[in-house]
């Protein structure tokens, strides 16, 4: 830090890019955090990650041999949202841990989405 500054300041600034290394830390563990979802009462199962991406589908046998393909896709896309939601819920609720519960606003925006679309 360019000396001239206040010490209040520079602890402020130190403060900050510790909270920031914190914040990318907890993106990259949310990222990797998997969470499981289910639609159907289970016949519809859907792994997915923080990231958003979707690591596995699986389809109890009976909801095919149904022959209902609406009905099938209907529950893949309510499993894949509840997947989803619930990922995004944990990394909400992981930052609003790392920040000691300060209103953050729009900051995990800022920080690539960390908390995904709210």
């Amino acid at each position: 830090m360019p000396s001239g500054f206040p010490p209040a300041f520079e602890d402020a600034i130190k403060q900050a890019q510790a909270f920031a290394e914190r914040l990318g830390r907890l993106k990259q563990e949310a990222a990797q955090r998997k969470v499981e979802a289910s639609a159907g009462g289970g016949m519809v199962r859907v792994v997915a990650d923080g990231a958003g991406r979707v690591h596995e589908v699986r389809i109890e046998p009976q909801v095919v041999a149904a022959g209902d393909l609406e009905m099938l896709q209907d529950l893949v896309v309510a499993a894949v949202n509840q997947a989803l939601a619930e990922a995004r819920r944990q990394s909400q609720e992981a930052l609003k841990e790392a920040s000691g519960g300060l209103p953050l606003g729009g900051l995990s925006d800022l920080l690539g989405g960390l908390g995904g679309p709210g």
